[in-house]
């Protein structure tokens, strides 16, 4: 798996965009829903009552499969997609390798409502994938609208092995990372933390 980087241009997008954008990628390559690795990564964005404002450094990643990342970017750039009213156009794009962070964090991880059943269910897929990591619950959020919605915790793996960071990296947790959800990025060192 690998990052591909896209400059964007546009200013604001609605609320429930995550959803909106999947469906316009899509259209440009339809391949992508036959990957279920493949992610896009939350968009850096401040919430406005009208949605989100995206501003001119914000960048849009895909995760995707190493072998059809640079022949999927190709076909994403240069192209301006629709999202319901608002349009984003999809600039130059760039590679970055993922690195074995020992601290790596998911914006949002779908899964239960409550957060105790939520956190068994993250450790039973760890022991699953054969992951020894400390873990941090954080709040609940939402991504979408009314109309249309996610919901999830925020989560910080600590402590990971140099190799099990990048397999979580890789493979994300629970579903929908065509939303951005499950995906991990680096974090900011935490030490001295126990996940009571």
């Amino acid at each position: 798996m690998i990052d591909m980087i896209f400059d964007l241009e546009g200013g604001t997008l609605p609320a429930a965009y995550p959803f909106a954008l999947w469906e316009a990628l899509l259209q440009l390559v339809p391949q992508l829903a036959e990957e279920k690795s493949v992610g896009v990564l939350p968009l850096r964005a401040t919430k406005e009552k009208e949605g989100w404002l995206i501003s001119r450094r914000s960048k849009l990643a895909l995760r995707l499969p190493k072998k059809s990342a640079e022949h999927i970017a190709a076909r994403l750039s240069g192209n301006t997609v629709q999202l319901g009213t608002y349009s984003l156009t999809l600039g130059k794009y760039k590679p970055r390798e993922m690195l074995p962070y020992p601290t790596i964090h998911a914006q949002q991880v779908t899964g239960a409502s409550d957060e105790v059943v939520f956190m068994d269910e993250i450790r039973a897929q760890l022991s699953e994938m054969g992951i020894a990591a400390m873990l941090i619950c954080g709040k609940r959020g939402s991504i979408g609208d009314e109309l249309i919605s996610l919901q999830g915790y925020s989560l910080v793996a600590h402590d990971l092995k140099p190799d099990a960071s990048l397999q979580l990296q890789y493979a994300g947790l629970g579903g929908n990372r065509q939303f951005g959800c499950g995906i991990f990025i680096p974090y900011k060192v935490i030490s001295g933390l126990s996940d009571d």
